[in-house]
């Protein structure tokens, strides 16, 4: 990866994190995925009494297929509690397949169990954290809501699972509906500094337009 990709893909990387300050709150969504870190580090906020109970949300998604065995929410759910998350702490919503259905299927399933959380820490990505946020605001408003993920770099992320071009093609592709998206009524607005669409675009032009909406063009920043 030459210098100029991957200055522009930090700079990316780095406006999806939101850098909240997590409390104790009322209960811990996990958005499942493909990477099981993430359910490592909702464990740990479990551990560390964070919230009394954890949600696994999540199904089998477009970059899950063939990955587990089950779905996203039952193997991370086996993850935590390996790590000792008893699993009387776990819910499991294994029927998601996308962020919106992630947070309109948790609040099916929390008020089917008479659980109605003030305070939830989302667990996410890193490069999903933004994107998160703005949907759950968006679907699920008035709850005090704090994202949090695995605290690992752009440098450190790819792993067996996804290389630096998968991460940024994904990441483009958040980047992409988080502009867009508010205009669907699937999310709230986000601020966008100009320098970091820019620098989207400068990465699509090099071709990576993997995860992009195919049916939404790229709108420049003028």
């Amino acid at each position: 990866m030459s210098s100029h990709i991957h200055a522009l893909a930090t700079k990316v990387w780095n406006y999806h994190l939101l850098n909240h300050e997590i409390t104790p709150s009322d209960c811990i969504l996990v958005l499942c995925s493909n990477d099981i870190r993430v359910a490592e580090h909702a464990a740990k906020l479990y551990l560390d009494g964070y919230a009394p109970y954890i949600v696994m949300s999540g199904g089998v998604g477009a970059l899950t297929q063939g990955v587990f065995d089950r779905s996203e929410a039952e193997a991370f759910a086996t993850v935590a509690m390996d790590m000792g998350v008893p699993e009387e702490a776990i819910l499991i919503e294994s029927q998601s397949t996308n962020t919106g259905e992630n947070v309109q299927f948790t609040q099916a399933l929390l008020a089917e169990k008479g659980l109605d959380p003030q305070r939830l820490i989302l667990v996410q990505k890193p490069f999903m954290e933004r994107r998160t946020y703005a949907t759950f605001m968006h679907q699920w408003p008035g709850k005090t809501v704090t994202v949090t993920s695995p605290s690992i770099s752009f440098d450190n992320y790819p792993n067996e699972q996804l290389s630096y071009s998968d991460v940024i093609n994904v990441m483009l592709g958040d980047l992409q509906r988080i502009k867009v998206y508010p205009s669907y009524g699937f999310a709230i607005e986000q601020p966008m500094p100009d320098e970091v669409w820019q620098a989207f675009e400068a990465l699509v032009a090099l071709g990576f337009n993997e995860h992009l909406l195919l049916d939404e063009p790229v709108r420049k920043t003028g």
